[in-house]
């Protein structure tokens, strides 16, 4: 039912959208032709990307390709761009109205300025405006998708023993494997990570979109990826089911949860569900800790305090937990002192403008810490931005991201 009112809700937004959006077009150019070709093109597209989308998912397992992938991508672009267009037509029509009420006020022989040319020219400016972030979606939903980023952060702490200064550890989170349509440039992406050299690699949840099939055509590459301390996971929102099937270990939602568990196992990464580790090198150690998922909006299965038992008072701490929320109101303000926190789930909403000390995402509005490095009371917090994609088959200014840490003594 709530899918339902939502999807309900989505097509009268994208209607209402379109026909304001139409109106605006037959303003700027005066003209049924080409109200009618931008009609038909906008219309066509979105209906087959949703078409497209509907149909490309089945229970959860996404059988994409690059065509497919695209059209979806493509209508959703165009619907955005739209959005954003709306907006801008609706800045002239509320100055048109404004003037409109102004003259009313005026007296009836007094000459009134034709608006008509001055709203064609700013509706044909804001039609070409558009071209930009239309542009910025295709490569996105074409190129953007696979332009995979290694973001370097050094971080200096003063208790941090001194056999780990320089020590090297890569994170990378949120693969979502059914969302792929290209096995090569997945492959691309873990090969970068290999070359990174990192002492220990970390990855914080969403394996899968829904279904466990989804990541067995990328078990070798994960399975490639080698460090000397090892590598470690949990688990994000994504690899669980609902929570009637998480409590009857009969059904099949209960049975493709511990198979996305046992998939962690068979390429060599330490699924942590609340639990601890020392990371020992020469005679010193750090403490890495991991917990099940624990969202705010999503299930709350994480137990810290279950995680740090038989852990010290003075220890080096690194926290894994998929979802930033539980950093907030879980963490922050715990006795146990986290140094550092890595995360990702929000993915930076695959969307948004980082560039001139900008930084800006709608995912804002949801999320107080959705990408990138935090600090609060002396403990840091790392989203990261995400290694695949969900739903909207892109990015957007929001690249996927592998992060490398290099921990120093201050």
């Amino acid at each position: 039912m709530r899918f339902l009112i939502f999807f309900g809700t989505l097509l009268l937004i994208l209607t209402l959208v379109k026909i304001y959006v139409i109106r605006g077009v037959y303003q700027a150019f005066l003209s049924d032709k080409w109200m009618w070709i931008y009609a038909g093109l906008s219309i066509s597209l979105t209906v087959i990307g949703l078409i497209t989308m509907f149909t490309s998912y089945s229970g959860g397992l996404m059988n994409l390709t690059p065509f497919r992938n695209f059209l979806i991508g493509l209508g959703a672009s165009i619907f955005i761009c739209e959005f954003l267009l709306a907006g801008v037509f609706l800045v002239d029509d509320v100055l048109m109205g404004g003037e409109w009420l102004y003259g009313l006020t005026q007296k009836s022989n007094e000459a009134v300025p034709n608006p008509e040319p001055r709203r064609r020219f700013l509706k044909t400016v804001g039609l070409g405006l558009m071209s930009i972030p239309f542009g910025a979606y295709l490569y996105g939903i074409t190129k953007g998708k696979y332009d995979f980023r290694i973001i370097e952060q050094e971080l200096a702490f003063k208790d941090l023993p001194e056999a780990f200064d320089g020590f090297r550890i890569l994170q990378f989170s949120d693969m979502h494997s059914g969302s792929f349509d290209t096995v090569e440039e997945v492959e691309r992406g873990i090969a970068l990570m290999q070359k990174q050299q990192a002492d220990l690699i970390l990855f914080t949840g969403d394996l899968v979109n829904s279904l466990q099939q989804e990541i067995i055509p990328y078990k070798s590459f994960l399975k490639s990826l080698q460090a000397p301390f090892g590598k470690y996971s949990v688990l994000g929102n994504h690899d669980y089911p609902s929570s009637r099937d998480l409590a009857n270990p009969d059904s099949a939602g209960y049975k493709n949860f511990m198979a996305i568990q046992q998939h962690h196992a068979e390429v060599d990464f330490s699924l942590m569900n609340n639990t601890n580790v020392k990371i020992e090198k020469e005679d010193a150690f750090i403490r890495l800790i991991g917990v099940e998922n624990w969202g705010s909006s999503f299930i709350k299965a994480g137990d810290f305090d279950k995680a740090i038992a038989g852990t010290g008072e003075r220890e080096f701490n690194i926290l894994m937990s998929h979802d930033p929320s539980h950093w907030e109101e879980k963490i922050i303000n715990h006795p146990k002192h986290v140094h550092l926190t890595l995360s990702g789930h929000t993915h930076g909403m695959q969307m948004g403008v980082e560039v001139a000390g900008i930084k800006w995402s709608p995912v804002k509005y949801r999320y107080k810490r959705w990408a990138g490095l935090y600090e609060e009371l002396n403990q840091y917090l790392y989203v990261n931005r995400g290694f695949g994609f969900i739903a909207f088959p892109g990015r957007v200014g929001m690249p996927p991201e592998i992060t490398v840490f290099t921990l120093k003594k201050a």
